[in-house]
């Protein structure tokens, strides 16, 4: 029997409330809007992965976050892979980073200084660079959020300044000077060409996917669909694995009445660590689940629209047949009336001879000769 995530972490809230009445600590909650894998063991190529994988979506910048600070102790390497992802990241996708780093440091506060101190070491460089590789309007953004860091306190007042400084001396490729115009002129071209590329998230399938870009849907939306139903044998539906570890949790954490046996403290903490775990896997899942949904939907508007597109082009090829079927007709014609004439000319070779038998004409010696 599956447990949904709100439930479990229902449960999990209640405990913690019980257990906060008691201690008069403060409870700490967390979100399971979530949508990666089940919860790994850090690695610098998982995390570089997930941040491939990162869209401008609240559920999916939450999830990366949480799993980022489930992983704390590896503050360092992680920030460290954040700044290098961010400078290799697409123009349109590197606010998205910033996003991250702020929820990152926002909600990891409670829990330690890790990453409020191990960011302010690389956001000087990060946010010169955002603001130099985008337009004035993700400035905007960036302003905002320093804003909103500045009256919650993360960072002092100085080194706020000092991020607003990096903002707006940072020249956007629009704003360089004339010894740099070509530069700046050739780099908004590509970026114009990234952007027309890029694989959008989830904010606009028609502008990705639309088989009206490639003639009749032509071999690159081929690939597509066909890369996009390859993705989905490894859905979260079909992963066993996870499946049986969920329907191997203890029923403990299924069960809010169980939670009566709890009679000390080191069963309370074995218990909740346990909960912690379950949710964050429960969570997780119901995450992965919720991105598959999407998936298929836009795989279903993918394949209508790709359906109706070969409709257009069939519609279109059959014309087209039926307009050289009629010029073969006429050709054929043609050919016929030309061969049926051809065969009514005489035959030169079978006309008799008329100079046989005939003198020859006299020549001019002979016509003016006196004898």
């Amino acid at each position: 029997m599956f447990c949904s995530g709100s439930s479990l972490t229902t449960r999990c809230v209640n405990f913690a409330e019980e257990e906060t009445r008691k201690s008069q600590k403060p409870l700490e909650t967390f979100s399971v809007d979530l949508r990666f894998g089940i919860m790994s063991s850090f690695s610098e190529s998982a995390l570089e992965k997930k941040l491939s994988e990162l869209s401008n979506s609240q559920q999916s910048v939450q999830t990366l976050s949480l799993w980022i600070i489930h992983h704390r102790k590896h503050s360092g390497s992680i920030v460290r892979v954040w700044h290098r992802e961010l400078k290799k990241a697409k123009s349109s996708r590197k606010l998205t980073f910033l996003y991250l780093a702020n929820d990152v440091i926002q909600n990891s506060k409670k829990k330690g200084p890790e990453f409020t101190r191990d960011f302010e070491g690389v956001l000087v460089d990060a946010c010169s660079h955002v603001a130099r590789e985008t337009d004035d309007s993700c400035k905007k953004h960036m302003e905002r959020l320093l804003n909103i860091w500045q009256e919650r306190n993360l960072y002092r007042a100085d080194f706020i300044q000092q991020l607003k400084l990096a903002i707006e001396d940072s020249n956007s490729p629009r704003q360089r000077n004339t010894a740099d115009e070509k530069k700046g002129l050739k780099r908004s071209f590509q970026k114009i060409q990234e952007e027309e590329e890029e694989e959008d998230d989830d904010d606009d399938y028609r502008t990705h996917y639309s088989p009206r870009e490639t003639e009749a849907g032509g071999p690159q939306l081929t690939e597509e669909l066909v890369k996009a139903l390859q993705d989905l044998e490894n859905a979260a539906s079909g992963d066993a694995a996870v499946r049986q570890k969920i329907a191997s949790l203890p029923q403990e954490v299924q069960d809010v009445s169980l939670l009566e046996k709890i009679t000390d403290k080191e069963a309370a903490d074995k218990l909740s660590k346990t909960v912690d775990e379950a949710c964050l896997l429960l969570a997780e899942y119901n995450g992965r689940l919720a991105a598959e949904l999407e998936d298929r939907r836009q795989l279903a508007r993918m394949l209508t629209e790709y359906i109706h597109t070969q409709k257009e082009a069939l519609s279109e090829r059959e014309k087209k047949l039926e307009e050289y079927k009629q010029k073969l007709a006429r050709v054929t014609q043609v050919r016929k009336e030309l061969k049926s004439h051809i065969q009514s000319l005489p035959d030169l070779s079978l006309l008799p001879n008329v100079t046989g038998g005939l003198a020859p004409l006299p020549s001019a010696g002979d016509l003016f000769s006196t004898d």
